[in-house]
């Protein structure tokens, strides 16, 4: 597909901020749309910034480019919600669930989402289950593609330091070999990397996909 247009939320998060590279770096892609809450300067002719409040349903609407590709790499933590179930929800949930209905009504037909190793809307853990139930409501809305990948733990640099997720990528990243394929730590380039190269296969209309480890590392293994 050729002058594809792009909308991203999570453009500064960890995995976002690849997957924005290499939107950059693909020819197919003339316009990528950055949804952010505050103004970064890109500084790139294919990146047009919008701020906005993630509350104001119309600006949120308003900025989701037509006819575009979504990718929403978007995600919070504990730490920066202060332990707030809600807060943590209305970005986990609300951002990503309210991307999916204004791109529809706005003739978006692919929806690209990171999602989370174990999500499960049954689930009796919080965040796999919040998870879960953003996978589950935008299965149900009638994307023509819709591309959830589940990552484990994210290898790569963050912004912010987290000491206990520092000791669990070390513990599992010299084990790995013992553990679930599923599992297994992955690097936030390949995750981004694979994002891309999926939508850039040309496939028929398909049922919802979902890519763990190893599927991402055959996209990896496929991309430009």
């Amino acid at each position: 597909m050729k002058n594809k247009k792009v909308t991203l939320l999570g453009a500064t998060g960890l995995i976002g901020h690849h997957v924005l590279n290499y939107l950059i770096k693909d020819e197919s892609v003339t316009q990528i749309t950055t949804i952010l809450r505050r103004k970064v300067n890109f500084y790139h002719p294919k990146v047009k910034e919008v701020v906005i409040d993630f509350k104001d349903d119309k600006a949120f609407r308003d900025a989701i480019e037509p006819q575009s590709i979504i990718y929403c790499a978007i995600g919070t933590t504990n730490k920066k919600v202060k332990g707030n179930k809600e807060k943590y929800r209305s970005v986990d949930y609300d951002i990503p669930v309210k991307a999916a209905r204004f791109g529809l009504s706005k003739a978006c037909n692919t929806f690209v989402l990171v999602s989370s190793v174990g999500a499960d809307a049954k689930s009796s853990n919080f965040y796999t289950k919040l998870k879960g139930e953003v996978e589950e409501e935008l299965s149900q809305l009638g994307f023509q593609y819709l591309h959830i990948f589940r990552p484990s733990i994210l290898l790569g640099k963050r912004q912010e330091f987290r000491f206990a997720e520092k000791v669990a990528k070390i513990i599992m990243k010299t084990f790995s070999f013992l553990l679930p394929s599923k599992i297994r730590p992955i690097h936030a380039n390949d995750v981004a990397k694979a994002m891309v190269e999926v939508v850039r296969q040309k496939k028929e209309k398909d049922d919802i996909q979902i890519y763990h480890y190893n599927n991402i590392i055959q996209l990896v293994q496929n991309h430009f």
